[in-house]
């Protein structure tokens, strides 16, 4: 879709374009990594965490960038430059031109929080694709679909980069989609990955304590998520907000000029009247209509809670909402069970933060047969918040029987310094080494000794990587996926494939090629 390069400037806000020299015919993309550019292409040289863009100009026009755009007073690299006030900032704006505006034509329904993002997600898929007929697009944590099929995602991303996110808006709209649900991180929103993209709803799940590496305070990391609520008021659309969070006022309030519907099982203007919850799932009455789904869990009455009050929002019946709930009966890495004929329940499970193990452990202590114990394998990730590995052990050892403390993405870190924080956090909460706490840096050897722990009536849980197929381990992403390490542990042997593996175990390759 060939274009003036002035033509997609003209896509910026106001008042973000400070200068620009030259016009020229853009026959490619605009893109933010130089070994990204194609001959044609536009290329945003912005600063990163790591690398620094603006000195990576003279190899993207060495690619064929025939116009750059940046923030820095002055690149001289041959081709016309546009000076920015923010480069990071104008790459969205930039791309939604380049794919034509894609949500001019879709329907854009925006997920954010800090736990239940996914699940909330796959059950308004559902309630979306039985309203509407479908197809619905998604970009969420746990994957894709754009008119080629389900995606996988197994990396450390919840929003994809900009010109990512708009590609596969494109894609969407190319594919007759009539509408899309896009799970938005804080850091997404921040940094403008998602710019450029008209929101038409905002659901808010929840909000605790989580990225506070990233933006310094609770308050920031909250008005980060307060973007996506407020430039869907600022479009008069509609937003749904968790009333029983401590934020959910606040999220009210920066949705000024939308249509705002809260939910919650002790507050909001949809709530249980009467409410179940079984290991078979979750049924609950709602103004007199009954509602059920599959999935279980306390936690898990909050999401469907969203479900049902998106549903009425968009003004659907509830016969539809509960077609939408039918329609969702597990997410990928959320309380998923692993059965291999094993005589106690195995479960994988993405919780990663302490609202999500408060939340957890004792849905999971429900599940136990009469003498049952709760055993839990987990982690801390390195280089992220440091308050976890306090916490977390803290949480762990009011609920748990058995925990394991393991390697969990350490990156950067040594993994013995993270454990050796999360190790003295479980044993001032009462934990004792060696009895009801062990340290087992290789995770595939921690799940291993977990489930050879485990007796008739126990349940297994080894949680913070959910979905995700890969490790980080010292910079390196190497491959990785719980699930599969639990079902080779249930068949008595510990995955490998991690520096700290024992030499020769299988590993996720081995048992994909088998």
């Amino acid at each position: 879709m060939p274009t003036r390069f002035s033509g997609l400037l003209d896509a910026l806000p106001e008042g973000m374009l400070l200068s620009a020299g030259g016009d020229v015919e853009v026959t490619a993309p605009p893109v933010e990594r130089a070994d990204e550019v194609q001959p044609g292409g536009v290329f945003i040289a912005r600063q990163g965490k790591v690398v620094d863009g603006r000195t990576l100009a003279v190899e993207a026009v060495a690619r064929g960038a025939v116009a750059v755009v940046g923030d820095a007073e002055h690149i001289d690299v041959g081709v016309p430059y546009a000076r920015v006030t923010d480069a990071q900032q104008a790459i969205g704006y930039l791309a939604a031109s380049w794919w034509g505006l894609p949500t001019k034509k879709i329907e854009i329904t925006g997920i954010t929080g800090t736990n239940g993002k996914t699940t909330t997600t796959m059950l308004l898929r559902g309630v979306v694709d039985a309203a509407t007929g479908g197809p619905v697009g998604l970009i969420s944590t746990i994957g894709v679909e754009y008119g080629t099929g389900f995606i996988p995602v197994g990396v450390h991303i919840t929003t994809p980069g900009a010109p990512q996110v708009q590609e596969m808006l494109g894609s969407m709209v190319d594919a007759g989609f009539p509408e899309a649900l896009v799970e938005m991180s804080s850091q997404g929103l921040e940094q403008g990955r998602l710019n450029g993209i008209g929101i038409d709803a905002g659901v808010f799940t929840n909000l605790t304590h989580e990225h506070l590496d990233h933006h310094g305070t609770f308050e920031a990391y909250r008005a980060a998520k307060g973007i996506l609520f407020e430039r869907v008021g600022a479009m008069g659309g509609i937003t749904v907000i968790n009333a029983d969070d401590p934020s959910g006022s606040w999220f009210r309030d920066a949705s000024r000029g939308a249509t705002v519907i809260e939910y919650g099982v002790n507050a909001g203007d949809v709530r249980p009247e009467q409410l179940e919850v079984t290991p078979g799932g979750i049924r609950m009455t709602v103004d007199g209509d009954e509602y059920r789904t599959a999935l279980t869990g306390t936690f898990n009455v909050s999401n469907a809670l969203a479900a049902i009050a998106y549903g009425r929002a968009r003004g659907w019946s509830p016969e539809v909402v509960q077609r939408g709930l039918d329609a969702t009966t597990a997410v990928d890495g959320r309380m998923q069970t692993i059965d291999e004929g094993q005589p106690f329940t195995a479960l994988v499970d993405f919780a990663h933060t302490p609202d999500a193990y408060e939340q957890l452990f004792p849905s999971l202590r429900r599940m136990l047969a009469p003498g049952g114990r709760l055993i839990a394998v987990f982690g801390c990730a390195g280089l992220r918040d440091r308050d976890k590995r306090e916490t977390m052990p803290a949480i762990a050892a009011k609920y748990t029987d058995l925990m394991v403390l393991t390697a969990s993405d350490p990156r950067t870190e040594p993994v013995d310094e993270i454990l050796d924080t999360m190790q003295a956090a479980a044993i001032r909460s009462g934990a004792r080494l060696g009895e009801n706490l062990l340290r087992i840096p290789d995770r595939g050897t921690a799940i291993l000794t977990a489930v050879q722990a485990a007796q008739p009536g126990d349940v297994v849980v080894a949680c913070g990587k959910g979905h995700k197929q890969s490790m980080s381990i010292g910079g390196t992403e190497y491959p990785w996926d719980d699930r599969i390490a639990l079902r080779y542990a249930l068949h008595g042997v510990a995955m490998g494939g991690l520096p700290t593996s024992p030499a020769g175990a299988p590993t996720v390759e081995d048992a994909r090629r088998s």
